[in-house]
C-alpha cells in the first residue's frame, strides 16, 4: 500500500512549467495589462508610420486656417498658426518616444554601472559615488531637469541630458542595493573562491540576477519620463515648436480653453494614456518576474 501511494503521488505531480511559460501565463493573466500593451502597441505604431498616417505638416501651416473647428478636413481642429494639430498630435508621439527610450537608456547605462561598481568594489570607491549619488538626489527629479535643461537649453537632445542626470540616482541606488545583496550569495563566492575576475562576476552574475529588477524600473520610469518632458515643454524648456511635443500643444492651447478646449485637451489625454499605460505594464512586470509573486504557477 505504502509503495502504491509513492506511485499515485509521483504520477499526480503537475507537469514542469518552463519559465518562459510561467512569464507569459502569469503577465497576460490580467487584462488590464494587456489594455496597457495596446495602447503602447498603438503608440509605437503611430510614431513608425507617423508620416502614413499625419494628414498634413506638423510643422507648417495655413494663417487663413488659424483656430478652425474640428471638421472632416482638421479632426481636431487648427492652432494659432493653422497648423493642423491632429498632425502634431500623431508626430508628438515620436518625440514622446524618442526623449522616453533616450533618457532611460542614457541614465540607465550609467546609473547601472555606477551603482554596481560602488556596490561591488566598496570602500571609498563606494563611499564617493554614493556620495554623488545622494547629493543629486536630494533635488526633486523634475525641479533638477528644470535646472538643467535651462542651463543646456531647448531641443531634444538637452531634454535628454537633462532627464537622464535628474533620474540617473533612482537607477544606481537600486543597483546598488541589489548589488550588495547579490555579490554574498553562495555562487558569488565560489565563483570568486575559484579566481574569477572581478569583470566577470559582475557582468556574468550580479547584473543578469538584477535585470528583472532593473526592467521594472525602467518600464515604470519611461512614462514618469514621458511626464516629465510634457511638464518640460509645457514651462518652455523643453521642445520648441515649431517641433511637435505633446507639453507645447498643451501650453499652446489653454489660452483658447473655453473656446477651444481640444486643443489642450487631446494632448493631455495622450499624455495620460501613455504614463497609464506605462505604469499597468510595469506592474505586470513585476509580476511575471518577481519569484516572490509567481501567481498560481
Amino acid at each position: 500500500m505504502a509503495k502504491q501511494a509513492i506511485i499515485n503521488e509521483f504520477r499526480e505531480a503537475p507537469p514542469r512549467v518552463s519559465e518562459w511559460q510561467r512569464f507569459f501565463r502569469v503577465f497576460f493573466q490580467r487584462k488590464i495589462v494587456l489594455f496597457g500593451l495596446i495602447i503602447l502597441a498603438l503608440l509605437v505604431l503611430t510614431a513608425i508610420f507617423a508620416p502614413l498616417l499625419a494628414p498634413f505638416s506638423p510643422v507648417t501651416g495655413d494663417m487663413a486656417e488659424s483656430l478652425q473647428q474640428p471638421s472632416w478636413k482638421h479632426w481636431l481642429g487648427t492652432d494659432i498658426q493653422g497648423r493642423d494639430s491632429l498632425s502634431r498630435l500623431i508626430y508628438g508621439s515620436r518625440t514622446a518616444l524618442a526623449v522616453g527610450f533616450g533618457s532611460v537608456i542614457l541614465a540607465g547605462v550609467i546609473g547601472v554601472g555606477l551603482g554596481m561598481l560602488a556596490g561591488y568594489a566598496g570602500g571609498i570607491t563606494n563611499m564617493v559615488i554614493m556620495r554623488i549619488i545622494d547629493a543629486l538626489m536630494g533635488f526633486p527629479m523634475i525641479l533638477l531637469a528644470l535646472v538643467i535643461s535651462a542651463v543646456l537649453g531647448s531641443g531634444l537632445l538637452n531634454v535628454v541630458i537633462a532627464l537622464s542626470v535628474a533620474t540617473l540616482p533612482g537607477y544606481a541606488r537600486v543597483m546598488h542595493g541589489l548589488t550588495l545583496t547579490i555579490r554574498e550569495n553562495d555562487y558569488v563566492l565560489a565563483e570568486r573562491a575559484m579566481g574569477a575576475s572581478n569583470v566577470r562576476v559582475m557582468f556574468m552574475h550580479i547584473l543578469p540576477n538584477s535585470l528583472p529588477s532593473m526592467i521594472v524600473l525602467i518600464t515604470i520610469q519611461l512614462g514618469a519620463l514621458i511626464l516629465a518632458e510634457a511638464t518640460l515643454s509645457f514651462l518652455g524648456v523643453g521642445i520648441q515648436p515649431p517641433d511637435a511635443a505633446w507639453g507645447a500643444m498643451v501650453a499652446d492651447g489653454r489660452r483658447y480653453l473655453l473656446t477651444h478646449p481640444w486643443l489642450s485637451i487631446s494632448p493631455g489625454i495622450a499624455i495620460m494614456l501613455v504614463v497609464f499605460a506605462f505604469n499597468l505594464v510595469g506592474d505586470g512586470l513585476r509580476d511575471a518576474l518577481d519569484p516572490r509573486l509567481r501567481g498560481i504557477l
